[in-house]
């Protein structure tokens, strides 16, 4: 079975978390992806920002996407997986957590990201199925 270090994408681009909202979205835009994982001063892992997080939490309540800090979009400890966790762990988490995209920390550096496409090519298509109705949620 594969690992999450032979299907992530290696070597994310991440964004400090002093950075702004702004800073992030250009960023996501500029390298045509829908999150990115938000590293403290020390280079540690404090979450991840989506561009969901940015519609709706900062242009929907009008807040200024320059003056809000990405580190205040991450929301406690950050779900991730071990680059060495084989495929059917990264479906499992990304089930329970209701995520589409997950760091990947090799003990405590991030090493890449691994997304729901990478897990689908990596199992069997009735898992692929489970994962894509369990992290498919009505808005």
């Amino acid at each position: 079975m594969s690992t999450a270090r032979q299907i992530m994408t290696s070597n994310p681009v991440s964004v400090a978390g002093s950075d702004s909202v702004r800073t992030a979205a250009q960023r996501m835009a500029e390298l045509s992806i829908g999150s990115l994982p938000i590293c403290g001063e020390d280079g540690k892992l404090q979450g991840v920002i989506t561009d969901r997080d940015i519609v709706v939490k900062i242009l929907a309540t009008d807040k200024d996407p320059r003056s809000v800090h990405a580190s205040e979009l991450a929301q406690g400890e950050a779900v991730t997986i071990g680059a060495d966790d084989d495929a059917e762990e990264i479906l499992s988490t990304m089930i329970n957590h209701k995520v589409r995209r997950l760091p990947v920390i090799d003990g405590h550096e991030l090493v890449g990201m691994v997304a729901q496409a990478d897990v689908a090519r990596a199992i069997s298509e009735p898992d692929v199925g489970k994962l894509v109705e369990a992290i498919s949620i009505d808005y």
